[in-house]
């Protein structure tokens, strides 16, 4: 019998690629067109070559068996999430932040607790360690300000990645400097290339799995802004609309919501206001 050295298909077949969309919809809302047939067979290749399966056929196979459901599925939706993102991404929206949003939620909380920021959708990181260095630096000039930061994301790898807050300093160059000097330590173990986020920052944000399809987003707490960005557009509609009602709820009244700039919320009917670009507001009521 002849030994397997490669992938025996070439490509996915369109039977295939629809099975395994379906799925993917099923269970994590992300759409996948035709035109992200190729994206998924090259991102599939190198899972097919660590399970030593010689075809996409075979992993569909899998994926669809019992034992597959059960061992297979989190790291499938792994390999498809996108997981895209810049340090300071948008920085209008810091500035936003630091300008209007934090003097007002902070007066309103009046130091009897931490005010709660939850990055959905953090990939890797970037994210929720931009908003750290924000409310960090807002702290530094206001006495008695303390922070918490929630950052969720389904996909466990880029949590592991995140957790450990290690990046190249390519990925690091958009920080401003004088955040660079404060917040970025050389990494250890001899790479000069690569930096870490400080102790205090990585302690400051709190990284959990959270599948946005769930029926109810399992959190006790209440944040006071989300930033919820570049996420939308990989969900129709309908799920587009579904999963902001569930995050609107999780949100304080007079709570802020920072969206994509290319995600549009319009005839929506949702309980917030247009404050800005991308950028809502809960009512108080």
């Amino acid at each position: 019998m002849p030994h397997h050295t490669g992938i025996d298909e070439e490509s996915l077949t369109a039977r295939d690629f629809a099975r395994l969309s379906g799925l993917i919809y099923a269970q994590a809302g992300i759409c996948l067109g035709p035109e992200k047939k190729t994206m998924v067979e090259v991102r599939l290749k190198r899972r097919l070559r660590s399970l030593d399966m010689p075809s996409y056929r075979d992993y569909c196979d899998f994926v669809f068996s019992s034992k597959g459901a059960k061992d297979e599925l989190v790291y499938l939706i792994d390999v498809i999430t996108t997981n895209k993102t810049d340090f300071f991404r948008e920085p209008a929206h810091f500035d936003f932040l630091s300008q209007r949003a934090l003097p007002e939620l902070s007066a309103k909380i009046a130091g009897l607790r931490p005010l709660l920021a939850w990055s959905a959708g953090c990939s890797s990181g970037e994210e929720p360690y931009t908003l750290a260095m924000v409310l960090s630096e807002y702290a530094s000039t206001h006495t008695g300000f303390r922070f918490n930061i929630l950052a969720t994301d389904i996909c466990t790898t880029v949590l592991e990645k995140a957790s450990i807050g290690v990046y190249t300093e390519e990925a690091a160059a958009p920080i401003p400097v004088a955040l660079k000097r404060k917040y970025l330590l050389r990494s250890s173990g001899g790479d000069s290339r690569r930096v870490r986020m400080v102790p205090e920052l990585r302690r400051a944000v709190e990284f959990r799995r959270l599948n946005f399809m769930d029926t109810e987003y399992d959190m006790a707490e209440r944040p006071d802004f989300i930033f919820c960005r570049n996420v939308l557009i990989y969900f129709d509609r309908a799920t587009q609309q579904a999963i902001l009602r569930k995050l609107i709820a999780r949100l304080v009244p007079g709570g802020y919501l920072f969206v994509g700039h290319s995600e549009s919320l319009h005839d929506m009917n949702l309980p917030i206001d247009p404050i800005a670009p991308a950028l809502y507001r809960k009512s108080d009521a």
